[in-house]
Order: C-alpha cells, then structure tokens, then sequence
C-alpha cells in the first residue's frame, strides 16, 4: 500500500460534471495515474453552487468511481477553484530590503509578496493566487530571482486572483461532506497548463482557452508565468441553447445533435446535407439542414473568439503569441473548431494535448474534460516535489477559511 504522501487527487468541480484523477509516486518517483472518476453534476451554474446536496452527491460519486479503480481510499484532493465569480488582476508590492548588507533573503520575497496581496478588494471576496510574474530591484526590472542580490528596494509585480467568499465556503461545504480534506484550492487554467502546456510555450507567450460548459477561461502565459486572465460568460451550453431555439428541439436532442454533427465550419455542408431528428429523438419528426446548426455553431464561436481577441487587445498581444492558442475543455471538441479561432485571432490555433507524459491509465484521460483534474494532480505532484513551481498558492487566507468549516462539519461527518 503506498503512503499517504505519495498520492494525489485532483477534483474538478464543473457546471456540469465532477472529474477526479488520481496519481501516484511510481518507482521513478514519477507520476502514475491508477484512478478516475466522471460523474454529471446538476447541482451548480456558471461555476457556482445552487443545490448543495445535488453537488455533494455528484463529488461522492465521482470519487467513488476513482477510489473503485485506484483500490485505495482519497482523503485529500487538489481543488479547481474556477467559475464565475472568479476575478483577477495585477498588483505591486514594493518594500525595503531588511538585511543591513542589503543582500535579499526567503523573508524579503515573502514580505513583497505579502505586499502585492494587500490590493484593495471587497469583504466578501478572497485571495486565491498571488503569482509573481517579475522583480525589480532598486529600478532594475525584469529579475526572475532576486535571491542573493544586493539592493536597498524590492518590487515584484504580480497576477492576483480572488474569488467570491460566498462561492468557496459553499464549495469547502461539499467536499467536506463528501470526506475530503482540501489539500489546496488551485485556478484551474494554472493546472491545466501544468498538463499541457510546455516550459517553451509559456516561455515565448501562448494563451490557454478553455471551453466549459457555462464558462470559457481564457489564460495568458509569457515568459513563464500567467500574464493575464478572464472567465467569460459563455460556453458550450450556450452552443447548444441556440441549436435548440434556432430547430425548436429540446435541449436533449439539440445536445446530441451538437456532440455526434456539429461542425464549426458551414463551408463543409452543403443544402442537400440532411439529418432526420427522428434517429436521435423518436418523438421529433422534422428533418433538418446540417449547414444550418454548423451556421449556428459558427456564429456563437465567433462571439466567443472576439471576446478572446478583445482580451488580448486590453493587454496588447493580439496576433503576438508566437506559440499560439491552446484550446482545451468539452468545447474544444467541435469538429474544425480551430479554424474559426485561427479566423479570428490570426496566429496558430490547435486543441491541447498533454506535454506532460504520464504512466498508468492514460487512455483514459484522452477527452480534454479531464486536462483540469489531471493537472490539479500534477500541481500535488510538484508542490511537493518543488518541481517547476517557483510559487505554489499561498493557503493562508482560504485555508483560515475552510478549516472553520471544516471543523464545524466534523461534528456531523461520520
């Protein structure tokens, strides 16, 4: 039986599934997957909690799944902390340098970037991540690691991301009542890009998209660290909301429709390209022109990738990423998806695929659903082997929080 610490969990709670992977230390001191878990979820919106016990069973049965294949019982997890009420932003910390010789210590980059989180954000919000993207040491910018150098000021500017406290507490609830202990909550883009993306592309600069069911999360990665981040509004569900409406079918079948037929490209139809509801849905009779939900499909893609293109605009690096656009999530599915992203952002799109290789049930991993909770695994994997993670999450300010709820539920859990 392997030790605790050589296991890790990662659990993705979306809008519409819970997705748990779990890994362990092999015998190369590398990571091995032995566990999964998928299971639809009904019990959130847009990334956050409307029916707790719907989403505490659905956490249950997920984990049970990967408990099941692992043959080993989670406790703990890595938690992707995505959704709506995620916001980011960039902040400065800047403090004078204790030591009397002015050489820079553990405890100077620890107060600097305690300085960078005192941004100015509302009572019911907390402090997820605060990622320090570069220092500048008495005017000299772009240091990496001021460690050992000598100087009299330090800044460092950072990324900082903050969720609502409402949405964590509620989530904190479920996992607990479910039996598992949060080891720490992580952005989800951060874990996906620790599965997918390569040291040289967040070196060069590359923007991550991930489309989610109610969500599309868009990261900008430079120079080895996140630049920028946005959750927007719209995503998959939104695709199949509109085939709905535009055919008058249910939301079930427009779902079908979208998953087995969808095309993100109208050129490849043309108006002879039928297809009779009636093999989805027995109670539908009408049959419908394929170039028409491609037609669909596009415009709502459009939408999307210009709300990406007006992002990059804010930070001024549209059609500048030399390593392009890495499309992950159940979205990036669609057939000829990347040629409306390349339309509209101009520089190369493909969908992900892991730059991480990983032993074990890999086949299983194969759908992009599964690039959050692969990553949250590896982030347990490197945060404790300190393995290209210069700075794993603080869990200071949400772990204050959670483990009052935590204990409150102990009371209650057998």
């Amino acid at each position: 039986m392997p030790s605790k610490k050589d296991i890790f969990c990662g659990l993705d709670v979306g809008t519409n599934k819970i997705a748990v992977v779990v890994g362990q230390k092999n015998e190369s001191d590398n990571p091995e997957v032995i566990g999964v878990g998928k299971v639809e979820n009904q019990g959130m919106r847009r990334g956050i909690i409307v029916d707790i016990e719907e989403t505490i069973s659905a956490i249950s049965a997920a984990l049970e799944q990967a408990e099941r294949m692992a043959g080993l019982s989670i406790e703990q997890a890595y938690v992707g902390l995505g959704g709506a009420h995620i916001e980011s932003s960039n902040s400065k910390g800047v403090i004078a340098v204790s030591r009397a010789d002015g050489e820079i210590s553990d405890e100077d980059m620890a107060r600097v970037i305690e300085a960078a989180r005192a941004v100015s954000i509302p009572t019911n919000r907390e402090i997820i991540h605060v990622i320090p993207r570069s220092y500048i040491v008495d005017g000299q910018e772009g240091i990496k690691d001021p460690i050992g150098m000598t100087g009299i000021r330090l800044e460092v500017e950072a990324h900082v991301i903050s969720g609502s406290t409402p949405a964590i507490k509620n989530l904190s609830r479920c996992i607990y009542q479910a039996g598992l202990d949060i080891e720490e909550y992580v952005f989800p883009s951060l874990a996906s890009a620790t599965y997918l993306l390569t040291k040289q592309q967040k070196d060069i600069g590359v923007i991550l998209i991930d489309i989610g069911f109610a969500t599309t999360t868009v990261a900008v990665f430079e120079e080895g660290d996140i630049l920028h981040s946005k959750i927007l509004p719209i995503g998959g569900s939104h695709i199949t909301n509109d085939i709905a409406i535009g055919l008058r079918t249910s939301i079930e079948t427009a779902e079908k429709i979208k998953i087995k037929h969808g095309d993100a490209n109208p050129k490849n139809f043309n108006e002879n390209n039928k297809l009779d509801l009636s093999k989805l849905d027995p109670n539908e009779d009408q049959e419908i022109s394929l170039k028409y939900v491609s037609e669909i499909i596009e415009a709502r893609l459009l939408e999307i990738f210009s709300l990406v293109q007006d992002e990059l605009k804010k930070i001024d690096r549209q059609g500048t990423m030399p390593a392009g656009v890495i499309l992950t999530g159940g979205g990036s599915k669609l057939k000829n998806i990347t040629e409306i992203a390349k339309e509209i952002l101009k520089i190369p799109v493909k969908v992900g695929k892991p730059a991480t290789e990983l032993t074990g049930l890999v086949e299983k991993l194969n759908d992009p659903v599964y690039s959050v909770s692969t990553g949250l695994m590896l982030w347990g994997f490197g945060t404790q082997n300190s393995q290209n993670l210069k700075n794993p999450p603080s869990k200071n300010k949400i772990n204050q929080t959670t483990s009052k709820i935590k204990g409150w539920f102990k009371h209650f859990i057998p």
